[in-house]
Parts: C-alpha cells; sequence; structure tokens
C-alpha cells in the first residue's frame, strides 16, 4: 500500500508525542482553571446548512493559501457572513498553523471553534482544550477503537465535543460504536488526494439522522453546498474556498445561502 499525505503528517505528529513527558495530572490541573467551552454541537443543529468556516494559512498539496493572514481579521469576517463555526488549523509543519492562530480567533469572536489537527495521543485532547479550543477532531483513519473511545471520553469531561471524520461505512460503525455525535466525511481521498463528492454523497443518509452530519474538504463553491445539503449534510467546513476569497464575508454567506435553497 502506498504512503499517503495523512501517513506522513501522522507519523510526524506519533514521533513529536513519544517525547512528551508532561503528566497527565498536571495537564489536568491546567484544564480545571479554564472558563467554560461553546457550544460545537448546539452551533450546528440549528436551521438550514451552517458553515465551519476554516482560518487555513497553507496546505501540503498546494502551498501557501493565505499565509500572511490575521487569524483574528478572518475570524471576524468569517462571523459577519453568518458562519457557525470556526475551524482552525494549529498543525505548524505541514499547514501553517498555531496554537496562537487558534487564541487569537476565538478572542476575537463569539463563535464555538474546532482545533483542526491530528490527534494522536491523550495529551492532544489536553492541549485542545488548553489552546481555548470547543472542539477536538477525532480522525477514525488514524486511531484505534480504543483511542476512539478514551479521546472522545476525555474530550467530553473536558467539556469539549468532539468531531469524527470518516471516510467509509466502515468508519462510520466504528465512530457510531463511540456513540459519535458530530460525524464529518471527508470528500478528500487518502491516497490520490482529489476531492470525491460522490463519497459525502453516498454516506449522508447512512449517518442516523440525529446525529450532525459534517461534509468536509473540497468544498468549492454555492453549487457544491446546495448539492451537500440536498444530499442530507447539517453542515460544510470549508477552508481553501473561503480563506482565498475576495469577500470572505460574502463568500461563508453564499455557502448559507445555497444550503436554504436546497
Amino acid at each position: 500500500m502506498s504512503v499517503t499525505y495523512l501517513d506522513k503528517i501522522l507519523d510526524a505528529h506519533r514521533q513529536a508525542a513519544s517525547k512528551d513527558n508532561r503528566l497527565r495530572s498536571e495537564l489536568e490541573a491546567a484544564c480545571a482553571l479554564l472558563g467554560p467551552t461553546r457550544d460545537f454541537a448546539a452551533a450546528l443543529r440549528r436551521p438550514g446548512l451552517s458553515v465551519i468556516a476554516e482560518i487555513k494559512r497553507r496546505s501540503p498539496s498546494k502551498g501557501d493559501l493565505a499565509a500572511d493572514l490575521d487569524p483574528a481579521t478572518v475570524a471576524v469576517e468569517y462571523e459577519l457572513g453568518g458562519a457557525a463555526c470556526l475551524s482552525v488549523l494549529t498543525d505548524v509543519d505541514h499547514f501553517g498553523g498555531s496554537a496562537h492562530d487558534l487564541e487569537a480567533a476565538r478572542a476575537a469572536v463569539n463563535l464555538p471553534v474546532l482545533r483542526k489537527d491530528f490527534t494522536v495521543a491523550i495529551n492532544d485532547v489536553y492541549d485542545t482544550r488548553i489552546m481555548g479550543a470547543d472542539a477536538v477532531l477525532l480522525i477514525a483513519a488514524a486511531l484505534s477503537d480504543a483511542e476512539l473511545a478514551e479521546f472522545s471520553s476525555v474530550a467530553a469531561q473536558l467539556g469539549l465535543h468532539s468531531v469524527f471524520e470518516i471516510h467509509d461505512e466502515a468508519e462510520l460503525e466504528r465512530v457510531l460504536n463511540v456513540d459519535a455525535q458530530i460525524i464529518g466525511v471527508n470528500q478528500r481521498d487518502l491516497v490520490t488526494f482529489e476531492v470525491d463528492q460522490e463519497r459525502a454523497v453516498r454516506m449522508a443518509p447512512q449517518i442516523p439522522g440525529d446525529r450532525v452530519r459534517v461534509a468536509e474538504s473540497g468544498v468549492r463553491d454555492a453549487t457544491d453546498a446546495h448539492v451537500l445539503s440536498r444530499a442530507g449534510f447539517d453542515a460544510v467546513l470549508v477552508g481553501e474556498s473561503v480563506v482565498t476569497a475576495a469577500g470572505r464575508a460574502d463568500a461563508v454567506a453564499a455557502l448559507i445561502s445555497a444550503g436554504a435553497d436546497g
């Protein structure tokens, strides 16, 4: 089997995690001092198509997208456009993100924030809370069943929602076994890195209707948003097309409007 982008990124994160000697008790104590989180799931359950707008400086496949962006300014633009939540890349080496990007974006708006990163160890979950995020990303392809269960359980104890990312039916079954409430279908193929919208359209009706259904990656425009809304998605997570838009607020608003038309 060929080595994918995800494999390479996960390997780097696992190597870093293996050198993390911080005590879990210390991280728990730090989290206990923090204020309340914002309700990520509730923000996505409102009527119509919700938009999770992403603050993304670069991508491994396309290079720089908005390398010099100001996270607070972008967050405000997204909020003005009607975004329900933010997603902020904190991966430094592959996406140019940082904990500072998340902290600055969240401080500028009233929206719940997903930390978009590669969670490979329990300390990553604590770090997500310490950074100020309201939700953590758990990628089924990157984690064992035991890790999915442990990480989501600890996240809930910390007041975080978990966004479970899947690609197919087998991964859907795995995350449902740990009672996933927010399920994201990544439209990007892990081997070719190409977008496959049919994957999301196929998967949407298989996700129980009482869960929050999110389409991730490769949402290019209002047409895509319309198709995904009609397929049954409650939300779309959009990065490149909104962060590179000349008018970011208008770009977010157009996606929401396209969903309403569904």
